[in-house]
Order: C-alpha cells, then structure tokens, then sequence
C-alpha cells in the first residue's frame, strides 16, 4: 500500500498520519512535546525533544499500519517558533523560542520607537510585535557563544536538518513569509529587513517552494533511507489548503493553543486593520497570498477556567458554559496580551460586570464566549479591508467538534461555519502538497474534490449587539489597564 506520512509538528503535540492516494487517513500518532515557562512571558521549547517527539509519533503510527511503502514526507509545523543550532555539528545551540514567547518585547517596543513599523508591515505584511520572529532571532544570536558557526531557523528548517542527516538547510515560503525577514513581492530574504532586525542573511535558509524537493532521510527510525521529503508549510497554511480553500475569499479558523482565522486572496495585498498578509503557499513559484489573524489565547483558556472553577475537564467546563444565557460577564483572555486585530502586548486577562448574581456557569460562559468574540473580530476586520465577500468559512482543530462552541462562532461571525470531521487537516494539506509534487494528485481541482465530510452549522438569531456591547467594554478595560497603572 502506497501512502504518504505527514508530519503535524505542533505546540504541544508532534502528531504523524499516513495517508492514502484517495486522500485517506489509515493511521496516526501522537507524541507530547513539553513546553516550558522560565520567566513571566518566556515560553521555550527543547529542539531535541521538539525532534524525537516526531519519531515516537511516527514510531506509533507506522507500527500501525506495518504493511506500507513511503511514497514521501510532508511537513507541517507550528509558526512563528524558531531555533539555532552549529551549522558543522548539528548541535542545538539555544532552546526554541515559541510563538508565544513575549521576552523580545523590549526590542519590538525600540523598533517602533525608532519608526520602522511602517516599512517592516510594508515589506512583510506583519506588525512589530514580538509573536513574529524577527526580534528572536537576534536575541537567539546574541547568546550562541563566540565562535560557532550557525544556522537559524524556523521549525520545518529545524525539523529537514534533523531528518535529511544535517544535509539540507532549506525551509518553505509560507515558514519564511512569518519570519518578518522575508520580502512578500520580491520573494526573497530582505537585505534591508535584515539591518533592521540585525540578522546576517547568510545564516538563513534557502526558500523553497511548499510543494518541492526538501531532500531525502537519512537515520529516521521507521523510515528507509532515502524517502524524499516534498513538502513543508506553515500549520495554519496547511490546513487552509486541506480544505481545499482555494478560492478567493475562502478561509478557514483553526482553534488551539491560540486561533488562526485565514481567508485567500485573489493578489498580495498591504494589510491593515489589524490582521496581516501572508504566503498561504507557493507552488511552481507562483504564491497564493492569504490574510491573517493570529489570535494569541483561544481555548488555552478553557482548562484554566476549568482548573479554576474546580472541574475534571474542558467538557465539563463546555456542558456548564451551555446551560447560561449568553450575555453575562465579560472576559478577555489576554494572559500574553492581544493579538490580532488589537496587537497590544500590554493587555491583560480580566473578567468584567461581575456582581453578586453572577454564576459559575456565567463564568464558564464567558470564557468560551471569548473564543467567538475574537474571531468576530478578526473576521470582521477582514470583511471591512477585502471588500469581498466572505467565501466558504471551515473550522478545525480540536475545539472545532464541539457543536456548541462552533454555534457560537457561528451566531456571532453571522456566517455558516463548516465543520469537518477529520480533525488532521494540517497533516492533510501537508500530504496533498507532497502528493501534487509527486503527481499523486494532477492539479488543485482534483484535491479539491477529494471526499471530506462535513457538516454546516447556519446562524441563529442572536442580539450580537448587546453581546457585543459587553464584549468591547470588557476590552476596553483590558487595554486600558497599562495606563490606569501608571495614572496617566
């Protein structure tokens, strides 16, 4: 049986899923990662266990299905996360430093100082802030000792180097795209957003294609030496193209960790209002430009409220979130700040219009309300820059099953959401890049209309207003903290 291993690599799981030429899932497996909080707003992770993660997830789904042959690899991995490592030995020289991780914070702050906003949006699509890389590949840089010589970069780099043997520094568009050293129209690392973020563009990986040759394995248990690896793209961009989103003014919302919401556009073009322009994918050279919004907290905030009301799990939180009335308290969960479409990394979590009749499960209802009411935002942010009309609007991630959380996106978006039922769709888009590469798949339309089962769930007639009313007063207060503090 002919099939493809794709690789999920994401922030607290590494998952691996074979699938077939009928674009089928036949086995998965998953690995933990860890993740580590050294300092207040410091999130890191380890590269060497960030790498065997992804061998014990393979390991776990090729024994499996032990009767297949490896067509390829694909990747998909978290963004925005990058690492170091010695460009002769292969040793990692510094930890991964997540998206999450806000300790460049300072930095971003001096560069908007010093004027360079305009110009970084300009070239990147992406604001100064310090989820995006640029920042931390300087702080990385400043602490490898004296000496060695060294390689930078994101995740599917990191992830090529360790399963082609150190052979291959390569990392794909849409990787590089989030970077905030990468030129969105010319293509290309950017010599002067390099002297910004004072990072040598000699220490930065070849750009490929999201569908190419990233190389063949070499020592990957489970895996016969000499597997191409055709395909590496950012998790987010993976699951768009899983969907098969490819048309104008589709999108997709990816709830986890943080949330993703993704819409393709039909030309680059120069963000505002919050959200940012990136590479969904390239292909033969050409690239699909997307917008974006990245949602810093989404159901991160679900066990902590669970956790805090004293319940044995997310589903028990969701079940007590279900029987209030939406239109209670406020909560903004901005434990790391905000981002899109607010991009204040000064904001803080805070519940609102609490009284003595408030209930637990206005609580619980207020933290899953906050899920929906970022993605309104963002969404709504979208509409008021692309002018277009919203296309097909697919949900995934874990959160995505849940019927009632979805109602909610649902009700507020004011749009049909689409609910799938393969929860591996980065995997997914991963595998059909490497497939198109391979000729497994002869074009777009083909992957297109791959069989997916899916499941619309329509708006119902909600006062979005008065939710709304709340949700923005909640805000306020959480992005006016800061100036409350100092008495201005």
């Amino acid at each position: 049986m002919l099939a493809i291993l794709a690789i999920d690599q994401g922030t607290t799981n590494s998952k691996a899923v074979l699938v077939s030429e009928k674009g089928e899932v036949l086995a998965r497996g998953s690995a933990a990662v860890g993740i580590s909080y050294p300092k207040p707003g410091w999130v890191e992770q380890q590269p060497n266990r960030l790498y065997t993660s992804v061998c014990e997830a393979i390991e776990i789904c090729l024994d499996a299905v032990p009767d297949v042959t490896i067509a390829a690899l694909a990747i998909s991995n978290q963004r925005e996360s990058v690492t170091v490592w010695d460009a002769e030995t292969g040793e990692a020289l510094g930890p991964v430093l997540s998206w999450q991780c806000r300790r460049t914070a300072p930095d971003c702050k001096r560069l908007l100082v010093e004027g360079h906003l305009d110009r970084v949006q300009a070239l990147t699509g992406l604001p100064l802030d310090p989820m995006f890389p640029g920042s931390k590949f300087r702080w990385l840089l400043d602490r490898v000792p004296k000496g060695r010589p060294v390689r930078l970069g994101t995740i599917d780099s990191w992830l090529v180097h360790c399963m082609t043997g150190g052979r291959r520094y390569v990392c794909d568009a849409s990787n590089a795209s989030r970077s905030q050293l990468f030129d969105l129209e010319e293509q290309t690392w950017s010599k002067e957003l390099c002297e910004i973020f004072d990072v040598d563009t000699a220490l930065l990986p070849e750009v490929l294609d999201s569908s190419a040759d990233f190389g063949t394995t070499k020592g990957l248990k489970g895996v016969p030496d000499g597997t191409p690896i055709r395909a590496a793209i950012g998790d987010s961009h993976a699951a768009l193209f899983g969907h098969g989103a490819f048309k104008p003014g589709d999108g997709k919302i990816t709830f986890g960790t943080g949330s993703s919401v993704m819409t393709t556009l039909p030309r680059f073009i120069a963000p505002r209002n919050g959200v940012t322009t990136t590479v969904a994918w390239r292909i033969d050279g050409t690239p699909t430009f997307a917008f974006e919004g990245n949602i810093l907290v989404s159901a991160a905030s679900l066990p902590w409220m669970a956790g805090i009301l004293g319940l044995p799990d997310v589903a028990a939180l969701i079940d007590l979130a279900a029987t209030a009335e939406a239109g209670g308290p406020g909560f903004v969960p901005a434990f790391v700040g905000l981002g899109a479409p607010y991009w204040n990394s000064d904001a803080r979590a805070l519940f609102s219009q609490i009284n003595f009749n408030t209930t637990r499960a206005q609580m619980a209802r207020s933290v899953t309300d906050s899920i929906a009411f970022q993605a309104h935002d963002v969404v709504a942010a979208m509409r008021a820059q692309s002018g277009g009309e919203l296309g097909a609007l697919y949900v995934d991630g874990g959160p995505s099953q849940n019927r009632f959380l979805m109602q909610c996106v649902s009700d507020l978006v004011e749009h049909a959401v689409i609910q799938c039922e393969a929860p591996e769709a980065s995997a997914l888009g991963a595998a059909y890049l490497a497939g198109l590469s391979l000729g497994l798949w002869r074009d777009l339309d083909v992957i297109a209309g791959l069989p997916r089962t899916m499941r619309v769930i329509a708006p119902q007639p909600v006062d979005r207003q008065a939710l709304l009313n709340t949700w923005n007063d909640a805000l306020a207060r959480s992005t006016s903290r800061q100036t409350m503090a100092k008495g201005e």
